[in-house]
């Protein structure tokens, strides 16, 4: 073993005994975390990278999962020789994981304070007085405000990056020799990533751990990670210094993932995916002229002068506090006064940190949430004056597509059957055959098999389930369409190919788009103006292109900072 490795992994394979056969998620994989450093660990959604993270904690489910080969040396001895009891000493102490889904990570019925004295009344011998006292510094040390009372809070009382935090907290109490951060930064706004991102970077110089940082995402491994391990389908084919990666990627799999992140320097026509530059089987092929040339092409912005929704003084309301009476006292104000213009063909991004009301509007002006105030005017009618079934009528019209596609399918329906759905409510199709016939077109339109229809929503990868939700989106013929967080979650490779498939229905059908994200590399890729909302207000308004080169308000300008460059600073100066 290198005296400079603080984990060697020599030919790691873990396989799943599953229904269909046995899975191997990990094919004998090998690479060294260095002490001090931070190694990325990159790969789309099921390429082995958590598998692979588990293994190391020692968190492999038997059954059905199964260390099948190799050595996992932690400061040159085996980890994987190690009984239960042996590696409950080192878990927690030695090696900490700051889990994907920290909701899901927390224990809902317990305070964050008990969650993180536990492992140091566990693993440091405190007691509970000096368990607590600690776990506030620490709330204090990873920038939760108020720590001598936020530790007494529940997980649910905490926004996302508070309880990303949290977890933060939990994992270093105990200074451990390795860090492992699996996709810490995901679905969280660009401000909080940069925030979580700093504070990883300035706990490890401080207490000289090292890091495996696991993302899909390049553009966050280049501004954190020394060396990047890129890994496939299980295996892993590249291997580099982040800087080296990042000037000659050699792999196919890796100039993909490099070419198709949104950059905030180009406005494309389209951009590159991973199949333009590899085979489904791995092997390497030259993207199409045609792809390169509309990666480079400036994607002109529609010119539409029609004014398709006007939105005039709306605000939302929500009660938060009532006084003895019920009278209420205090109000949330999630959309306050605001006024904005979409024109015919055009998409408009709408930007900013959660809570900032983004999703409530987009909401209110479909009257799922029904306005305190203001008008909504499409194509001239007030569709805040509209009765029960008018609105019905007109919202064949005006669809959207819901940010998480799982929560917003049926379990128990049938891709078929959600697609057929609003045909049979709004009256298209003159019998089943033929709205069978017309949903197996859609799917077509979305890349995806009419063969399909028959299977449920979780039979689906992610990407596939948002294709479905565009699909349902379109099953009515609308002309308008929300597209509310709808590619935030997403590998970057698939997000690219939502992006490219949301422009070119927009071409073919004419649509208009209101596009909420949190991403303003996205939000620029896609839109033709950008609207930036704070605190329930629109502070800045301008072309996708203007708002970039030219931000005004200083929240914008906080927002346009906090996105990861994409290279490594070395390359970069």
């Amino acid at each position: 073993m290198s005296s400079n490795s603080l984990i060697e992994i020599k030919d790691l394979t873990v396989e799943f005994q599953t229904d269909d056969g046995t899975v191997t998620a990990v094919k004998k994989i090998s690479f060294d975390i260095p002490k001090g450093k931070t190694v990325g660990l990159v790969g789309e959604s099921g390429s082995g990278k958590s598998v692979s993270s588990l293994a190391i904690m020692g968190l492999i489910p038997n059954p059905p999962g199964k260390v099948t080969t190799g050595q996992i040396l932690f400061e040159g001895k085996d980890l994987l020789k190690n009984s239960e009891s042996q590696m409950r000493k080192i878990r927690g102490k030695r090696i900490s994981m700051i889990f994907q889904e920290p909701m899901t990570s927390l224990n809902p019925v317990f305070t964050v304070g008990d969650q993180i004295c536990e492992s140091l009344i566990l693993h440091e011998k405190m007691s509970k007085a000096e368990a607590w006292e600690r776990a506030i510094e620490l709330l204090d040390q990873v920038g939760i405000p108020n720590p001598s009372e936020r530790i007494k809070s529940y997980p649910h009382e905490m926004s996302g990056g508070q309880r990303q935090r949290v977890m933060i907290a939990m994992a270093i109490s105990c200074n451990p020799d390795l860090l492992i951060a699996d996709e810490p930064t995901t679905a969280l706004d660009v401000t909080i990533q940069k925030q979580i991102l700093d504070l990883i970077a300035d706990l490890q110089k401080k207490y000289g751990m090292s890091v495996l940082f696991i993302t899909h995402d390049l553009g966050v491994i280049a501004d954190i990670s020394d060396e990047v391990v890129v890994m496939y389908r299980g295996d892993i084919v590249e291997k580099n210094s982040t800087e080296a990666l990042f000037k000659k990627p050699q792999h196919p799999y890796t100039k993909g993932l490099l070419a198709c992140r949104p950059s905030l320097d180009e406005h494309p026509r389209r951009l590159p995916v991973v199949s333009d530059f590899m085979t489904p089987d791995g092997k390497e092929k030259t993207p199409d002229q045609s792809v390169l040339k509309a990666a480079k092409e400036i994607r002109p912005i529609s010119d539409s002068q029609t004014p398709l929704l006007e939105i005039k003084s709306l605000k939302k309301h929500f009660p938060l506090k009532k006084g003895f009476f019920g009278g209420v006292q205090s109000w949330v104000k999630a959309v306050d006064d605001v006024s904005l213009t979409v024109r015919k063909g055009r998409t408009l991004g709408l930007v900013g940190e959660s809570g900032c009301g983004k999703t409530t509007l987009g909401r209110t002006i479909l009257r799922l949430i029904e306005p305190t105030a203001g008008e909504v005017r499409y194509n001239g009618v007030d569709v805040t004056g509209l009765n029960k079934s008018d609105m019905r009528a007109m919202r064949r019209k005006m669809q959207i597509i819901f940010q998480d596609p799982y929560a917003s399918l049926n379990p128990r329906m049938t891709i078929g059957a959600a697609l057929m759905e609003p045909m049979v409510i709004h009256k298209l199709g003159s019998s089943k055959s033929e709205r069978l016939d017309m949903a197996a077109k859609l799917m077509d339109r979305v890349g995806l098999s009419a063969s399909m229809l028959n299977r449920y929503p979780h039979e689906f990868s992610g990407g596939q389930r948002q294709r479905i939700c565009i699909a349902r989106a379109l099953a009515v013929e609308p002309e308008f369409i929300i597209c509310d967080e709808s590619v935030s979650a997403l590998d970057v490779s698939i997000q690219a190919q939502i992006l490219n498939l949301l422009l070119e229905l927009q071409e073919e059908l004419n649509l208009t788009y209101v596009f909420i994200s949190h991403d303003l590399a996205v939000v620029k890729f896609i839109s033709d103006e950008v609207a930036v909302m704070y605190n329930g207000q629109v502070v800045e308004m301008n072309t996708a292109v203007g708002i970039y080169e030219n931000p005004q308000h200083d929240y914008t300008k906080k927002l346009l900072s906090a996105i990861p460059k994409g290279m490594p600073k070395t390359l970069l100066s």
